[in-house]
């Protein structure tokens, strides 16, 4: 369904949008990565070629709406109309509310949620027009559920949703035929815990259960063939932290409170020193999508299968149940 299509990334040269460009490579989509991280762009540039589809890098800083809609002109003068736009390109601080500066958090909120309302602009200037095109939002669980350390990022989270939530009500009042999705994630094994501005005693890592970026990546491309969807979630763990926010949020801070600091860091390894806040941890090195967990991540995911299933499962569901009751009546004859 992508062959051919014209599909722009960002935050491709690293974790979860280089696991992306890649699984679009491998089906014939022009891919445009959008990243600062010029040798992890390159390298994703590469992947995509060598698994079958076309590339072109485009360098750009999200949190700066001019660089964004300059990326998107040159996307479209090169590659053609764009058809597909994919959020992924973040940024963040693990600490404490108390010790992040306030220009650090300004420079997280541009990148991590701006730099999607940006992107969103520029696709929908380009999309509504021809009345057609999808753009795919890769959230989180945290943009239902806040944590500690990392409230810049989930504050920015639960901002992408609710704009999101926005904009797909305006596109139904328009009639319109362009499609916006969100597919919320669940603890990916990237770099973001060894670039990641932290002031943690010990290494940053995902709260536990943790899944390869692959597993995140083939969520978010399914999502972008399917987007009549207005949200995927992605792990069972993911829905369990949106229900158990839904039913039992007190509950929940409680837990948290004791827990949540603990279960973000390693017990056995010490921070990088690397920040990728102000300036690319990929310039001069690719990172690639993997992080350093790759020992302790999950390759696949039931409930992703499920939520792409649904309609099958109900369907078989109400066979099975269909043939029990005809089996007991017979039974009864």
């Amino acid at each position: 369904m992508l062959k051919g299509k014209v599909v722009v990334v960002t935050g491709a040269s690293g974790g979860v949008g280089r696991a992306v460009v890649r699984i679009l490579g491998e089906k014939g989509a022009k891919v445009a990565l959008i990243a600062r991280g010029e040798t992890g762009l390159a390298a994703g540039a590469a992947e995509v070629g060598a698994a079958g589809g076309t590339a072109k890098v485009f360098p750009a800083d999200v949190a700066d709406h001019r660089q964004v809609e300059a990326a998107a002109d040159a996307v479209e003068k090169e590659l053609g109309p764009i058809d597909v736009w994919i959020n992924v390109a973040f940024s963040s601080v693990f600490a404490p509310f108390g010790e992040v500066e306030p220009e650090e958090y300004e420079r997280t909120t541009a990148v991590t949620y701006l730099g999607y309302v940006w992107g969103t602009r520029a696709a929908l200037r380009r999309m509504r027009p021809r009345n057609r095109g999808v753009i795919v939002q890769t959230g989180s669980a945290l943009a239902y559920r806040g944590i500690p350390l990392q409230s810049a990022y989930c504050g920015a989270k639960h901002a992408i949703k609710g704009f999101t939530e926005s904009v797909r009500t305006e596109l139904m009042h328009d009639h319109s035929d362009v499609k916006i999705t969100m597919v919320q994630l669940p603890a990916v094994n990237t770099p973001q815990f060894d670039w990641v501005l932290s002031r943690l005693r010990r290494h940053p890592q995902p709260v536990p259960p943790i899944f390869q970026p692959e597993v995140a990546a083939g969520a978010i491309v399914y999502a972008a063939e399917h987007p009549s969807r207005r949200e995927y979630w992605v792990g069972g763990s993911t829905a369990a932290t949106i229900i158990g926010e839904r039913l039992a949020p007190g509950l929940i801070d409680r837990y948290l409170g004791r827990t949540g600091v603990k279960s973000q860091q390693t017990d056995e390894k010490q921070p990088t020193g690397v920040a990728n806040l102000w300036e690319p941890a990929d310039e001069d090195r690719d990172y690639g999508a993997h992080g350093s967990f790759d020992r302790r991540s999950k390759d696949r995911s039931v409930q992703v299968w499920l939520s792409q299933n649904r309609t099958r499962l109900t369907a078989a569901l109400a066979a099975t149940a269909t043939a029990a009751l005809a089996l007991r009546a017979a039974r009864k004859r």
